[in-house]
């Protein structure tokens, strides 16, 4: 690893969030390893308490370090950790200010593994909040780079040398963050660009009979003062921790899963005997007599990544598990009372002789790492968490996927990497979302909220309310894409007396939520930076109103009557609207129609019940509005039907689609494209209806929207698999 100059990024950061010592709870204060009982100090609540400590320490001091440097990305990677299991947001805040400061850019040097560190953290961030920016520069470079990789010699006398990852740890700072960036976007390059490349470099440096790394091509003939051969307790600790944080991201179902596996265990075998009498490692693994000084850095990536293995049941409990507590212990008894953590051993200072009181933001992140496994562990511990199983059968990345699992007043934790996820409860039990890879097949934990010390705050990505303010509108929107239909009022309201059950489409370009704000500001049709509504609906279907139709005529209902709302966020946003009777060639019908809009979504679910007398199917039309000049329409016989609008002027597009499960065929009157099914009155008639626009970042043209519907279509059709195991 390298150093930069420093710059005084961080002091952003530590100006935000302030916490000194002498903000702390006397309970802190107080605290010291030697008065506190092993099983107290495992507690998940005690844990996280001398996580915060740690991590508030840090932001009270900032390294002067530059922000986007491999020391500040993997204090990054830890404060991420803690991010995902405590119930304060100003550590995730902090990563978000970083990343903003950074204008989401990688370190200055294009493939130095170093300075791709940061990554892990921006992906991890996109992964919580979804904002494309967060990823945008890295996938840019990432693109670049398996365009015109660099290949050559790892021997370290090389020009160039470290353009490749030629040294150990390497391994932590760059292949996580292409595995990553893989998760969130469902580009396996980069995933099969980092599976290769660890392999080189494994190949290079891991010897096979000591199952340890040297650190790069220098220490190859090296030996110690007792004769043995020179690996670095850091430089095997960032392996191991690269390890986990790949093993996190390499689905089950990967080839190279089973390669990724077999390494973890041995070299966890290996460490485990190393382990000294205190719970720590030493900097030298083999010779540990001429490094007598206790060192956390690498002590904490060791019980980051060997907890995590026992928590994955990857190594035996019994063996391990001791093991690990031993070197909490140790770690935690090297947090002072004001949260500093010491005896890390400096950058490029002789390991055998450095201060006991140094010490390092890489360590803290190491500790953090480790500390939100032994959360987990704890957790466990006292008690076993239901399991849900979720199983992704087809061929498609499935990004966003809401799961739906059963459980009343439950957290949810990702088993791989212990982050506790946003939910919402449901009548049903739980929902929550996930990202899953072609065939892959992921595990979630299930713990009753009591018992688990804290809950991330969640962010509101779906909403809907009557807005009475403006004649009685209904306005639904997550994080893509906002919708209106139109209520009683407009109906007598002089101002328009717009009769219309058609589906109004908002186009915005910003993930926040912004209907309440625009309605509010009463400016809507004006672009202000976040998009605009420039969807003409009157008295068209719009984007998927609907209609009895008898193959000529399309007899609709007039403005919904009442509503109800089931539910409002974070996740998912649910509500029932009564259509009242109308007339339909001298047939009365009536609707009440269920949407829901998940988070993540462009498509609205459209559940509908009609009461019709007679129990005859009733020929029901989903209707798109045609406009005037060039579009692009496409219709699939699998069920679905997409339109591309024509151009308005500097707006650009918008589009639509529905998919209709059962769709028994498409057909077209003066002013729509329609799809028709028959429903069956007092059963559900199920659809979706989707919208998009040119100028949000989601779509560059119509092929890409028909990609995205064809997608969806698919999911759709072939859900994903849960199962529950308690």
């Amino acid at each position: 690893m390298t150093t930069r100059s420093p710059i005084p990024l961080a002091a952003l950061i530590a100006g935000l969030f302030l916490t000194g010592a002498g903000s702390l709870p006397v309970a802190h204060a107080a605290e010291t390893a030697s008065t506190t009982t092993t099983a107290t100090a495992t507690a998940p609540a005690a844990v996280l308490a001398v996580m915060e400590r740690v991590a508030d320490w840090q932001l009270a001091h900032p390294t002067g370090y530059p922000a986007d440097d491999w020391t500040e990305g993997v204090g990054d990677a830890g404060f991420m950790a803690l991010a995902g299991i405590s119930g304060n947001a100003k550590y995730r805040d902090a990563m978000v200010a970083m990343g903003t400061q950074n204008q989401w850019k990688l370190g200055p040097s294009l493939y130095h593994a170093d300075d791709q560190a940061v990554g892990q953290t921006y992906a991890e961030l996109y992964q919580m909040l979804r904002e494309p920016a967060m990823i945008a520069p890295m996938r840019a470079q990432f693109d670049g780079i398996v365009a015109q990789p660099r290949d050559g010699s790892f021997d370290w006398s090389t020009p160039g040398v470290q353009t490749r990852w030629s040294w150990c740890d390497s391994l932590f700072m760059a292949p996580p963050a292409w595995a990553r960036l893989t998760h969130v976007t469902g580009d396996p390059r980069y995933l099969e660009f980092a599976i290769a490349r660890w392999w080189k470099t494994s190949d290079y440096l891991y010897d096979k009979s000591e199952h340890l790394y040297y650190r790069d091509s220098r220490y190859f003939g090296q030996r110690e003062a007792n004769g043995k051969k020179v690996f670095w307790g850091r430089g095997n600790g960032w392996v191991m921790g690269g390890l986990v944080r790949m093993l996190q991201y390499v689905p089950d179902n990967h080839p190279a899963r089973a390669r990724f596996v077999q390494q973890y265990r041995e070299m966890a075998d290996r460490v485990l005997g190393l382990q000294q009498a205190d719970g720590l490692w030493r900097s030298s693994l083999l010779d540990p007599a001429s490094y007598p000084n206790q060192e956390t850095s690498g002590t904490g990536l060791y019980t980051y990544a060997l907890a995590w293995g026992v928590n994955q049941g990857l190594l035996p409990k019994e063996r391990f598990a001791p093991a690990v507590r031993r070197a909490w212990q140790a770690l935690r008894a090297n947090v002072q009372a004001d949260g500093k953590l010491i005896h890390v051993q400096p950058i490029g200072q002789d390991p055998k002789h450095f201060d006991p009181q140094s010490t390092e933001i890489f360590a803290v992140g190491a500790f953090l790492m480790a500390g939100a496994e032994m959360v987990r562990m704890g957790l466990e511990e006292a008690g076993r968490p239901a399991v849900v199983t979720v199983a992704n059968d087809t061929a498609l990345y499935r990004l966003e996927e809401t799961v739906e699992a059963p459980g009343a007043d439950v957290v949810v934790m990702d088993a791989l990497t212990s982050r506790l996820l946003p939910v919402q409860a449901t009548a049903r039990g739980v929902i929550f979302q996930t990202d899953l890879a072609p065939g892959e097949t992921r595990r979630f934990l299930l713990f009753p909220r009591a018992r688990v010390p804290a809950q991330p705050p969640v962010k509101a990505r779906a909403h809907a309310r009557f807005v009475p303010e403006r004649m009685d509108d209904f306005a639904w929107e997550n994080d893509r894409v906002a919708h209106r239909v139109y209520g009683p009022a407009i109906m007598t309201d002089p101002r328009e007396m717009l009769v219309s059950s058609g589906v109004d489409v908002w186009s915005k370009r910003t993930r926040a939520l912004v209907q309440d704000a625009w309605y509010k500001r009463g400016d809507y049709h004006l672009d202000k930076g976040e998009g605009l509504d420039y969807y003409h609906v009157g008295t068209s279907r719009g984007c998927g109103g609907l209609g009895v139709f008898d193959g000529r005529t399309l007899y609709t209902s007039k403005n919904f009557s009442s509503y109800r709302i089931l539910a409002d966020g974070p996740l998912r946003t649910e509500f029932e609207l009564r259509y009242d009777a109308w007339d339909a060639a001298g047939r009365k019908v009536a609707e009440v129609r269920r949407m829901s809009l998940d988070a993540g979504s462009h498509f609205t679910r459209v559940e509908s019940r009609f009461t019709a007398a007679g129990g005859a199917p009733l020929p029901i039309g989903v209707g798109i509005a045609r406009r005037a000049g060039q579009g692009h329409y496409t219709e699939d016989k699998a069920g679905w039907m997409s339109y591309w609008e024509p151009a308005m002027g500097e707006n650009g597009s918008n589009a639509c689609a529905i998919i209709l499960p059962g769709a028994t065929g498409f057909a077209a009157d003066a002013g729509h494209y329609l799809a028709t099914a028959n429903a069956t009155p007092g059963q559900p008639f199920v659809y979706y209806l989707g919208a998009g626009w040119s100028r949000s970042g989601d779509f560059a043209d119509a092929r890409a929207w028909d990609d995205y519907v064809r997608t969806t279509a698919a999911r759709i059709a072939a859900p994903v698999k849960i199962s529950v195991a308690r």
